[in-house]
């Protein structure tokens, strides 16, 4: 019986391979609106229609498909090319940050019936989204619109759609492996079993029998060159511990052989028929076992590799005292002195890591190089990285960026691109490596565990007398981030209050286990969490009101945030609205009725955190931009910066656009390709906006002043009666059109085009304040949100509506860690929730509403006073709740999550208790 099946209106007759699911079957035939999220069923992303039913198509088998109806996103869409209403809604909703879920929603969102829509949170639970905090899609499915229409001059400040958004909805924005690479070779890894073990041999003839595989690459192929694979402007802030495949494993998962092949399936064959011989290695998971007497050395490796003691474990440290804290605690009526401890939690982007490397001919010389498509939130550090690693000059490798499904940190490392660069010089063949979500658990990053313990001293009118840290950051098995994120954990959780007396001791630490990494806070949030926890408890023991000791302590306009490891001579507060976040809970206090939500009998608690951050971070932080007039009137803006929700591409056409007067459509946007761009140090550290957007505000400003002196000249009009409009210059009467300026300036040989740079210093402050208002079922453990507020000073806010956006996903990633996520690992340091479904995100039915207030505050440093909001929001979320839920119960909780059996049998333990006397 012949196959057939009508995929959005085409008949295709080609039979699926056995056993091939519906998803590789339609993405082979170019229909990339299917995406690979987790292939389990578990995340949604792969949503196609049969028959008009939403299926999950990683599980659906292609030959069931025979016979039948499948309509993918890209065939949702109205016969003449109109969008689908629940498209059109999207958009005008702006329901989506990265992307990468948003088909899957569609196709999920398009199928419900009434009664469906009734109850979203069980409709749409098999679909899930990191980044939105669900409430953006919950209004595009209700038809609620948010964006706004354009106006020439008068972009800043308005909540216009992102650009991408119509290429978003409709499945044809294409994300790193939404590309068809004649010849394409596929690359597998086998991965370690052991946390400690040295190679003794690895027999691979086995493997190379298999038929299909090509190669087979081990250490023996491997440069010796050390590197690390975190990716910062200064390569120094990263010790160099890393060979890109090792005679020496460090923990379960790290990579051993890469097996290429004609096919997954062949690579992952060949995978399994590598023989290796390891001698197994003492190995330590606990950060103090391994600072102790006796424990094994994971990293013995010399001051080149700018490892703190690696003798000792100690992958980097900071130490340091203002005044005395001896003397501070003395002169304290009140002394309170806990420890507090942070999980490892995934980012959990549905994109996972991977690249396509393969080979072009340079335009410009004619010459071959090579071409490294990733997703990736630093393309320029990453060719850096490849050619000092692989020997190779910058003119031969180019990094592109599509748009990238989902980031937070976890891409601001070289994972895959090292080793699949050097399959496809090996071969010279194209090379495709991809994650799959097993391998994001076990074999890409996480974010730092981090045990804090915090001693606060205070008068008995609520002045700290004394702050003392002792910080232990565990970054598993090597060094990435690890310094960083230790000395950027105790910067602004620490400098935000005064007090006369400070003291720090902290540790980032080697262990057996996965590597840690970069992540939304970049550290800050864990300390955070401990410091603020902590100043809600000593609010208690002093009598005084939580939100009035921070008012007493907290620092104000103007000053400098004093640290036990001294000022950051760059970082200022030039701007301050942490007194309107205050507020912001202030005035949620004073008009909460959300405590009459709570079921008879439940408790209820409410609580708050605040937090500061800097924008950007600290050692320079570099972007260049460039603004042209281009034939047909239009602009093009060329940046750095890769797209992954951030929505930088956003904020860069709406200043272009006000400082040209003309709309945003009429200006395009290249970026995130080293070949088309210049260098841009990458999307993190909130820099975005604050960095390359400063870069971008420059090159549109001075561009602006070119063209105006230009058509000046050309109309013998004085300068001063000339003004931009958004398809002409107005010349005291007579209009030029933008055209005729850039053909008058092109007949010249005049470029009608300008550059700008910032180097992403001096730096301002942010900040943000979180209110919970919460109730706990003394029965089961159960936690209701009933209320959510949220206070963020973002300067002058450049997209109110993707602004309020970040914010909503920033607490509902930091919900997630608050409440269930955590990356476990057993006895042997292996990974075993290396799956969705072991390991929860956040649903729809998880993540409240939170009320989003905005302050009123200009900076002095940001681009038209705007400040950063990505990385922010995460910080105050966790404390604030864990406030609440002490508020609730009388119980401080200092470890994450607040899992509800753990919430029952603290309750339990606490009942259980014989009363004080």
């Amino acid at each position: 019986m012949s196959f057939s099946v009508r995929v959005n209106g085409e008949d295709f007759d080609a039979e699926p391979r056995a056993g091939q699911c519906l998803r590789t079957y339609l993405r082979e035939r170019g229909w990339f609106g299917v995406k690979k999220g987790c292939d389990a069923g578990d995340c949604g992303a792969c949503t196609v229609q049969v028959d008009g039913e939403p299926v999950h198509s990683c599980l659906y088998p292609a030959l069931r498909a025979g016979g039948r109806a499948v309509t993918t996103v890209e065939g949702l869409a109205e016969e003449g090319g109109e969008l689908h209403p629940l498209q059109q809604k999207f958009l005008d909703a702006q329901g989506f940050q990265c992307g990468f879920c948003t088909a899957g929603m569609l196709m999920t969102a398009s199928a419900l019936d009434e009664e469906q829509l009734a109850d979203l949170p069980r409709a749409l639970k098999g679909n899930l989204c990191r980044c939105t905090g669900y409430r953006a899609i919950e209004d595009a499915v209700r038809g609620v619109r948010h964006t706004e229409r354009p106006c020439a001059g008068q972009a800043v400040g308005r909540s216009l759609g992102a650009p991408a958004g119509p290429q978003v909805v409709t499945g044809t924005a294409r994300y790193t492996f939404d590309v068809d690479v004649p010849g394409l070779l596929h690359m597998k890894l086998l991965r370690s079993p052991h946390p400690h073990a040295r190679i003794v041999a690895v027999d691979t003839a086995d493997a190379l029998r298999v038929p299909g595989v090509v190669a087979v690459f081990t250490h023996e192929d491997a440069p010796d060159t050390l590197y690390s694979s975190a990716r910062h402007e200064h390569p120094t802030e990263d010790p160099d511990d890393t060979r890109l495949l090792d005679d020496t494993v460090r923990f379960v998962g790290q990579r051993v052989a890469a097996v290429v092949a004609e096919s997954e399936g062949a690579a992952e064959e060949g995978c399994r028929r590598i023989v290796v011989t390891y001698e197994p290695l003492p190995y330590v998971l606990d950060p103090e076992e391994a600072m102790g007497p006796g424990a094994p050395v994971i990293h013995p490796k010399g001051p080149e590799s700018r490892i703190a003691r690696p003798q000792d474990n100690v992958c980097g440290e900071a130490h340091g005292e203002l005044g005395d804290v001896e003397q501070g605690f003395a002169e304290a009526d009140v002394v309170y002195e806990e420890t507090f401890r942070t999980q490892r939690v995934q980012h959990a982007s549905l994109e996972t890591h991977g690249c396509v490397a393969y080979f072009e001919e340079n335009e410009e010389t004619g010459e071959e190089r090579i071409v490294v498509r990733s997703s990736t939130q630093v393309p320029f550090l990453t060719r850096r990285a490849l050619c000092d690693l692989h020997g190779l000059p910058m003119d031969k490798v180019r990094v592109v960026a599509g748009r990238v499904g989902g980031g937070f940190g976890g891409k601001q490392e070289m994972l895959t691109e090292d080793i699949a660069v050097l399959a496809a010089l090996r071969l010279h063949r194209p090379v495709k490596l991809e994650f799959t979500r097993a391998e994001q658990f076990f074999g890409a990053t996480t974010r730092h565990p981090f045990t804090v313990t915090v001693k606060l001293g205070a008068r008995s009118d609520g002045t700290l007398t004394a702050l003392q840290f002792r910080v232990v950051a565990n970054t598993g098995a090597y060094g990435n981030h690890g310094p960083a994120v230790m000395f950027h954990s105790i910067g602004e959780s620490m400098g935000v209050y005064r007090a006369p007396h400070k003291k720090v001791d902290a540790y980032s630490v080697y262990t057996n286990a996965v590597p840690a990494g970069a992540f939304r806070g970049y550290g800050l949030g864990q300390v955070t969490f401990a410091v603020e926890s902590a100043m809600d408890e000593l609010a208690r023991r002093l009598g005084i009101d939580p939100l009035v000791l921070r008012e007493r302590n907290v620092i104000g306009p103007g000053e400098h945030m004093e640290g036990p490891l001294g000022e950051e001579e760059d970082l200022h507060i030039a701007s301050y609205g942490l007194d309107q976040c205050l507020r912001v809970v202030r005035d949620a206090l004073a008009d909460d009725t959300s405590a009459e939500l709570a079921p008879e009998g439940w408790l209820v608690g409410q609580g708050f955190a605040m937090a500061a951050i800097a924008c950007g971070p600290p050692g320079g932080h570099i972007a260049d931009a460039t603004v042209k007039l281009l034939a047909d009137g239009t602009y093009d803006i060329a940046v750095g910066t890769a797209e992954f929700g951030n929505g930088t591409t956003t904020v860069h056409k709406q200043i272009t656009a006000g400082a040209l007067g003309t709309t945003v459509d009429r200006i395009a946007v290249r970026q995130s390709d080293t070949d088309v761009v210049r260098h841009d140090t990458g999307a993190f550290g909130s820099a975005g906006t604050v960095v390359a957007g400063k870069a971008v505000m420059k090159a549109a400003n001075a561009l602006a002043e070119r063209i105006l002196s230009f058509t000046a000249e050309y109309a013998r009009t004085p300068r001063s009666l000339l003004r931009l409009t958004a398809e002409a210059v107005e010349c005291d009467g007579r209009t030029v059109p933008l055209k005729e300026v850039y053909e008058a300036a092109h007949g010249r040989g005049v470029e009608l085009g300008a550059d700008g740079h910032f180097g992403g210093s001096p730096r301002s402050v942010a900040f943000n304040s979180q209110w919970f208002r919460i109730a706990v079922d003394p029965d089961t453990g159960e936690i209701r949100i009933l209320r959510s507020v949220h206070g963020a000073d973002a300067g002058r806010v450049m997209n109110p509506l993707q602004c309020r956006g970040q914010v909503e996903g920033g607490v509902a990633q930091a919900l997630g860690a608050t409440l269930f996520e955590q990356v476990l690992v057993d006895d042997r340091g292996e990974v075993t929730t290396a799956a969705f479904r072991r390991y929860r995100l956040p649903a729809f039915a998880d993540v409240p509403r939170t009320e989003v207030h905005f302050t009123e505050t200009s900076d002095a440093i940001g681009p038209l006073g705007a400040k950063s909001m990505s990385e922010s929001p995460f910080n105050p979320v966790p404390p604030a709740f864990a406030n609440a839920l002490r508020d609730a119960t009388g119980i401080r909780f200092t470890e994450a999550p607040f899992l509800r059996d753990k919430v029952w049998r603290a309750l339990d333990e606490h009942r259980r208790r014989p009363a004080s006397p």
